[in-house]
């Protein structure tokens, strides 16, 4: 059997035209793809005329096959206009793609549209006259309606290069009628390239053809079609005068919000944004306001989630002067109703939005509408509601301020703060420095002191380990000194818990606070526990003293090293567990080293 790499190819063949036909026709389909892939390879050893005169007849000839030969042909054709002679024999291009264009597989047809485009921009003006619009105009008036689908994608690219006034009439009549073929798909297809035939013809026909067949496909009975309207209405909306936009686009767009079919409101939600930005400041205030809070109490609950999902960016469109108005007045009452909304998603996406509005509102709105909704959030049962608020605390926090923040956003801090999931009391705990720092000492000792000791006993590591290094920032934003008296007697204390957890949390404590609370503090205060901790009953506790001891040795005093903490060590350093013994050894090195 002759492998894949033995096999003859274009080069190797004396006449690569003799090996193309015998391939492209052969039974198996793997090897007629690899000559069409081979395409441009064999135009080039033939010359442009062979290929023009030999090549492309016998492709048109031999168009038939499985689906992936054939669009791969039509990519293939795509590329070989400088092998037929360039844009002046660009023409003899268009019978094979033609006829592409009328298959029965989308995949080919989408092929062969976008290699007749391509073929088609590379015309000179009068070619395109004489060989393009004729060959698009057949197509919109075949009797298979894969032809004339085919057909819409080409006229935006064939008009504005038009001279001739009559060429232009038939192509806008050919898609007016092509707008109401009686083919579902034809329609589908005149509707998705509505907008770029818009954005062709000149505005009088604008304002006459096009806005007629756009208010003939929004009242067709296919869904499918109607959807494709709407996208079409942004474009087309970006055309026209805010007066031509009231009398020919807005009704029909207000209908679409208020349709019996939910995939149409849907897509109203979802293309809403875009609306703003096509329709201007006066028509959204008066009618895409109204439209948007209707789909956020809309009866499905995918039409709420979409528009729900599109709520922030449509409030981060609006007009300045009229933003917070409009929030506050047209949103807010729909977003207090939503968040007893029985739809997690929708309720974790609302969360999202009403963190984001807060830049928008300003801080004294935050605190008077926001953060009562907030309070209200952090009670769902959801868990990912309360993590998106916990992960969003900076947009609030940014404009309101820690040096302002008021007593409810403090509650809102604590509630987190005692949260059942883990993650959301990790979050919470970085904050507490910043927040620290601006409202000062007295204002820690009474709100956050009790609530920072109660992270280091938290039942998950990584919360108390997050507990311990922010200790270590309040101590060296506040001093030694007022960790003497303030701090470091409740860590201290944790000694004597029953769990051997906390006994560690204590000795992590005092690594992490050595450095900042000096020599005086370290030697006379937290020592003697550390100390006394090396008599634990738990290995753990009596390794992690033993790291502890070398991690402070620098900030202990010179006498008490050596009358209290080396014989602490050497005993430890016979300890009967292992791991204890190891770490008593690296310690007692480190310190002689010292």
């Amino acid at each position: 059997m002759t492998s894949e790499s033995n096999k003859p190819g274009c080069n190797d063949s004396p006449n690569p035209m003799a090996w193309f036909m015998e391939e492209l026709i052969h039974e198996d389909v793997q090897r007629r793809l690899t000559s069409v892939k081979k395409l441009s390879q064999i135009a080039m050893a033939l010359g442009e005329e062979r290929t023009r005169s030999e090549l492309l007849p016998f492709i048109a000839l031999n168009l038939h096959g499985a689906e992936v030969v054939q669009t791969s042909l039509a990519e293939q054709l795509g590329k070989l206009t400088s092998l037929v002679g360039g844009p002046s024999y660009a023409m003899h291009l268009l019978p094979p793609l033609e006829y592409l264009a009328t298959a029965e597989e989308s995949v080919v047809r989408g092929q062969a549209i976008e290699s007749l485009r391509t073929v088609a921009a590379e015309h000179s003006d009068q070619d395109l006259e004489d060989h393009v619009v004729p060959m698009v105009l057949r197509l919109a008036k075949d009797a298979w309606f894969t032809s004339r689908s085919s057909a819409c994608a080409l006229f935006s690219i064939c008009y504005n290069r038009i001279r001739k006034r009559p060429v232009k009439a038939a192509l806008r009549t050919e898609f007016g009628i092509l707008c109401q073929d009686e083919s579902p798909m034809v329609r589908r297809a005149a509707a998705s390239e509505l907008s770029e035939f818009a954005k062709a013809v000149e505005p009088e026909y604008l304002r006459t053809d096009i806005i007629q067949s756009f208010v003939l496909l929004a009242r067709d009975n296919q869904d499918s079609v109607c959807l494709l309207i709407v996208e079409a209405a942004v474009s087309i909306a970006r055309l026209l005068s805010e007066d031509e936009l009231e009398f020919l686009v807005l009704p029909t767009l207000k209908q679409f919000a208020c349709d019996l079919s939910w995939r149409l409101r849907y897509t109203m939600a979802q293309h809403m944004v875009n609306l703003v930005e096509a329709m201007g400041p006066v028509i959204t205030r008066s009618d895409l306001v109204p439209a948007f809070q209707a789909l956020l109490k809309d009866s499905e609950v995918e039409v709420r989630a979409a528009a729900t999902s599109g709520l922030l960016n449509f409030c981060a469109h609006l007009h300045k002067d009229d933003q917070v108005e409009i929030i506050i007045e047209s949103f807010l009452p729909c977003i207090r109703d939503l968040i007893l909304d029985p739809n997690p998603h929708i309720k974790s996406t609302l969360a999202t939005v009403i963190m984001g509005l807060s830049p928008f509102l300003g801080a004294q709105h935050t605190v008077e509408q926001l953060v009562p909704l907030i309070l209200t959030q952090l009670k769902d049962e959801c868990q990912e509601v309360r993590m998106v608020i916990v992960n969003n605390l900076d947009s609030i926090i940014d404009v309101i301020g820690f040096q302002h923040m008021s007593e409810s956003m403090l509650r809102v801090l604590m509630v987190l703060a005692e949260d059942d999931t883990w993650r959301v009391r990790l979050t919470v705990i970085g904050y507490i420095p910043a927040l620290a720092r601006e409202r000062g000492q007295e204002f820690f000792d009474q709100k956050l002191r009790d609530l920072c000791m109660g992270f280091l006993n938290d039942c998950v590591f990584a919360v108390r380990e997050a507990g311990v290094e922010n200790i270590r920032k309040i101590v060296e934003l506040f001093g030694g000194a007022w960790a003497e008296r303030s701090t470091i007697p409740l860590i201290l204390a944790m000694s004597g818990n029953g769990s051997y957890f906390y006994r560690m949390t204590c000795l992590f404590c005092v690594s992490a606070l050595a450095e900042v609370c000096g020599m005086d503090i370290t030697t006379n205060l937290m020592l003697p526990t550390v100390l006394q901790l090396a008599d634990d009953p738990v290995p753990n506790v009596r390794f992690n003293v033993a790291k502890t001891l070398q991690k402070i040795a620098p900030f202990v005093d010179a006498c008490a090293i050596v009358d209290q903490v080396k014989p602490t060590l050497d005993k430890l350093n016979a300890d009967k567990d292992s791991d204890v013994k190891y770490f008593a050894a690296e310690a007692i090195l480190a310190i002689a080293g010292e």
